[in-house]
């Protein structure tokens, strides 16, 4: 999977005893807006995927809300299968090569400012899918041209070449995950690789330095506050620009259990000492998830978005 959020079983259905076992700071209403509903439609008619609906994402209700989605390229099969995701997986088709008129058209309609793209793993293929982003991000160009694009992509099986055909596009934010601490990574994304991520995010900033990078952790699968702090340390050092550290949700009794849920004040502390290591934005709280709040950090950090 391109790093997306799990399916998290917050949600507006559920029942007595899920509500008992999640700390109280985990509990989410559900928007009921209209804009909310304009979104899901459209969504529906141009018979697009969104990690907000394929990953039931906790901050769908808010994001949709306020007009936004992260869309979810390369069709919904992931060639992987990582024990902490609920997208599907398996076999997937053949890439469709409309998809990025289809995503771009409704950026347009949604009239958005900033743009979230991610995608499942395709690893039956040598470019990983790398063509289809960069066409999408022309074309959104051409089309909403004072909309900002972050893509979260997959570690391309470290292909160099797949990653260059995306940056050459130009996004604006380059984000991808690496979920946990390097002694858990195996034993999580067992069909991923370390040095892959790794090498994704130091290449990307080699490639294009004015790319703002990003990545992700996951609190919560068996590690300490310290393998996060060393983790977040060692990112640093990669020169990544954003980070987001949020709480792992257990999608159903087939994935890791919760061993721990952080607390808002540990998140808190993890966001303040990100800030000390160099980070030129933390986002760090249990419901933070990849695209939370990326508007705000490419307008804030990007000089062509400020006003």
């Amino acid at each position: 999977m391109a790093s997306t959020p799990t399916r998290y079983r917050i949600k507006s259905q559920e029942n007595n005893s899920d509500r008992k076992r999640l700390p109280p700071w985990l509990r989410v209403k559900f928007n009921n807006s209209q804009a909310f509903h304009e979104v899901d439609t459209l969504m529906q008619s141009q018979s697009l995927h969104t990690v907000c609906q394929e990953a039931l994402c906790p901050n769908r209700a808010e994001c949709w809300g306020d007009g936004t989605a992260t869309f979810l390229l390369l069709g919904d099969v992931c060639t992987r299968a990582c024990k902490f995701c609920d997208v599907k997986h398996g076999q997937p088709g053949a890439l469709d090569w409309n998809e990025p008129e289809r995503i771009a058209r409704s950026i347009q309609l949604m009239n958005l400012e900033h743009a979230v793209v991610t995608s499942v793993n395709r690893d039956e293929r040598r470019d990983g899918g790398a063509p289809i982003f960069a066409m999408l991000i022309r074309r959104i160009r051409e089309l909403q041209p004072n909309c900002s694009i972050e893509v979260l992509i997959p570690d391309f099986k470290g292909s160099l070449e797949a990653l260059k055909i995306v940056l050459d596009a130009q996004p604006d934010i380059l984000n991808h995950n690496l979920e946990t601490v390097p002694h858990l990574f195996k034993s999580i994304q067992p069909q991923s690789s370390y040095p892959a991520s790794r090498d994704t995010l130091v290449n990307a900033k080699k490639l294009q330095p004015e790319v703002l990078t990003k990545s992700g952790l996951m609190t919560g699968l068996g590690e300490t506050p310290q393998d996060i702090r060393e983790t977040m340390a060692e990112i640093r050092c990669w020169d990544v620009d954003i980070l987001t550290v949020g709480q792992y949700l257990q999608p159903s009794k087939n994935h890791l259990p919760v061993v721990r849920f952080y607390t808002p004040d540990e998140f808190e502390d993890l966001k303040n000492y990100g800030l000390d290591l160099g980070f030129k934005w933390v986002e760090s709280a249990p419901l933070v998830r990849s695209s939370y709040h990326a508007a705000e950090q490419v307008r804030a950090l990007n000089p062509r978005f400020r006003s």
